[in-house]
């Protein structure tokens, strides 16, 4: 939707320029929810991984860079899980499998504040586009006014 004009255009632009700050905002909040949803399907991973490996199973470990090592599973019920900043735990195969879906709920908890933040910035721009309509049909009654008055 184009929102330039004639005269009286400063509004028009902090509009605009509004619109787009609420967009970006929009993205990034987008982004973010995409970030946790792919955290959710490693921890969906794992609890799958932790629920059919058993010990003595061949894995492939990831050392960083690509690259990856062939590992014999010692024991499945010593599970190391993330318990959150930078601390972690063992926990038997049931226990880490409660911490995973735990951080998952929290995860999903937090997708739904975000969300409703996106409804929010889209109730902005609605108020916004709303703003721009009238002020644009406010330009055009000026210039149909200044137009008559040219004409008389």
């Amino acid at each position: 939707m184009s929102l330039g004009g004639g005269g009286g255009g400063g509004a028009m632009q902090q509009i605009q320029e509004q619109m787009q700050a609420l967009e970006q905002e929009k993205q990034a909040i987008q982004n973010e929810i995409q970030e946790l949803r792919t955290e959710q399907s490693e921890i969906d991973e794992a609890i799958e991984a932790i629920e059919t490996l058993e010990t003595g199973s061949t894995v492939q470990v990831p050392l960083g860079g690509d690259a990856y090592v062939r590992a014999e599973i010692q024991d499945i019920d010593e599970v190391v899980v993330t318990l959150g900043g930078g601390y972690a735990a063992e926990r038997d195969s049931d226990g880490a499998i409660d911490s995973l879906k735990h951080k998952k709920d929290t995860l999903d908890d937090r997708i739904e504040e975000l969300e409703a933040e996106i409804e929010t910035v889209e109730e902005q721009t609605e108020d916004l586009e709303a703003k721009a309509k009238q002020a644009q049909q406010q330009q055009m009654q000026q210039m149909q006014q200044m137009q008559q008055q040219d004409d008389e």
